[in-house]
């Protein structure tokens, strides 16, 4: 295996390599590159334009040019490809895997894919079409098609025979998948067995039948919670009939959780698309506006609510010193509530306790929190401003805030993800807004009824 040099991407090397891209300095650029993790140089490549990147790629070993335009983030890759040549295109699929080159093929215009395919490796062709027909986000359009199989009727010897020449078109595996004449999928066998077995053993008296497996129409948000709660590197692919037709690695899960993660710390944040730092000025704002826009919204609400208390605002200004707190922590236990219940609402081992039984734990848990808080407040208040009735006052209404947003913070995720919504939208900014509506009312209420 190649020994990679550790690389650092400073804004000294970024400016010497734009200088020899100016120059069309080859030797420096390929010298610089040549023990350089393919990895580092995709980061580095999207610091330059697409020709800059071309001229580079083209510098480079077709294998690490191959290894690092399917590293490439899909959007990127699509505004890239688009200025090679459709010859090209296929001399870099062509050495892929399957998987990795179906999503390249995905990404191009239709007239070019049609070309790339048919001037494709007959077999890698044949793979790729097939998984064409399969949607992105479920097993099948996860899947490579390169695998180990053998017929459980096999010897050993056979079986050792057949993993040779079948992982010449694997470039990694971890497992050998056992089917029968049909190509159902029977069990998997370790390469350990294989190893320290008897050459003459049947395969059929060696491998194991338990085995998970996925359908190709499972959404692969479950095949990634199956991935990981089995702890699996890789996990084979069945279609309707039982029979084996593909696998799925880790890396492609990884990319499915960090996607997913992505996603839902966007809608948490309050942004409504899937939109990256370097998009457009528009895109970014028409993500943020919708969230931002019920946040006002709220805030003029609230300006509305304390006008309704100019008088208690006007005797006692001290009031106002402590609407920050009341919003603040309110917003804060509403936020940390429904992100537990968000998270495990997204968990494929959550089982639904029934709301009143999540409510009373939240509830006791509200109690405590709000208990220990008041207790803080009353004392630093009274300390500060020496006004024991006001300090109780915002003592009574802090532990109320506590309460009713840990409630708040738990319902609503709970009440969408019931009636089909993605509950991650029940944070950020919609929680945060409720919460401080419900903490100036509990508040000036307080004031209200007690001073």
């Amino acid at each position: 295996m190649k020994e990679f040099v550790e690389f650092e991407l400073t804004k000294e090397f970024r400016d010497r390599f734009q200088e020899a891209l100016d120059q069309r300095d080859s030797q420096f650029i390929r010298e610089s590159l040549e023990d350089v993790n393919p990895a580092d140089i995709t980061t580095l490549l999207y610091e330059f334009n697409s020709e800059e990147a071309k001229y580079t790629l083209d510098i480079l070993p077709l294998e690490v040019k191959a290894q690092i335009i399917k590293d490439l983030d899909s959007e990127t890759r699509a505004g890239f490809l688009k200025i090679y040549e459709p010859a090209e295109v296929t001399s870099i699929i062509n050495l892929l895997d399957s998987d990795d080159a179906a999503d390249i093929l995905n990404e191009l215009p239709i007239k070019t894919r049609e070309e790339v395919i048919a001037t494709l490796d007959p077999l890698l062709s044949s793979q790729v079409i097939d998984l064409l027909r399969y949607d992105e986000n479920v097993a099948g359009g996860l899947m490579a098609k390169e695998l180990i199989k053998a017929r459980h009727h096999w010897s050993v010897v056979q079986c050792v025979e057949e993993i040779r020449k079948q992982a010449e078109a694997v470039t990694k595996f971890y497992t050998v998948f056992v089917v029968d004449e049909q190509d159902r999928l029977l069990g998997k066998v370790a390469l350990q067995d294989l190893v320290i077995s008897d050459a003459n053993k049947l395969v059929a008296d060696i491998y194991e039948q338990d085995v998970v497996s996925v359908e190709t129409s499972m959404p692969d948000t479950e095949v990634a919670g199956i991935m990981k709660k089995y702890d699996l590197e890789s996990v084979p692919v069945v279609n309707v009939h039982g029979q084996l037709v593909g696998r799925i690695t880790i890396d492609d899960i990884v990319d499915v959780i960090t996607e997913q993660a992505e996603e839902d710390r966007q809608l948490m944040s309050g942004i409504t698309e899937d939109v990256e730092e370097d998009d457009t000025v528009w895109k970014n704002t028409r993500a943020r506006l919708p969230w931002l826009l019920i946040g006002i919204f709220g805030g003029m609400l609230s300006a509305r609510f304390m006008g309704l208390f100019e008088e208690q605002l006007a005797r006692v200004t001290a009031i106002a010193f402590f609407v920050p707190l009341i919003q603040a922590t309110g917003g804060n236990v509403g936020i940390q509530s429904s992100s537990l219940v968000v998270q495990s609402l997204a968990s494929p081992d959550f089982v639904d306790e029934g709301l009143w039984q999540r409510l009373i734990k939240v509830l006791f848990v509200a109690l405590l929190n709000g208990f220990f808080l008041s207790i803080l407040v009353f004392g630093a208040n009274w300390l500060l401003f020496g006004n024991q009735q006001l300090s109780l006052v915002v003592s009574i209404a802090l532990f109320s805030v506590v309460v009713f947003a840990s409630l708040i913070g738990t319902i609503t995720p709970l009440i969408l993800d019931r009636f089909g919504f993605n509950p991650a939208v029940a944070s950020g900014p919609f929680i945060t807004t409720i919460n401080d509506l419900l903490g100036l009312t509990v508040y000036f209420l307080s004031i209200h009824w007690m001073l």
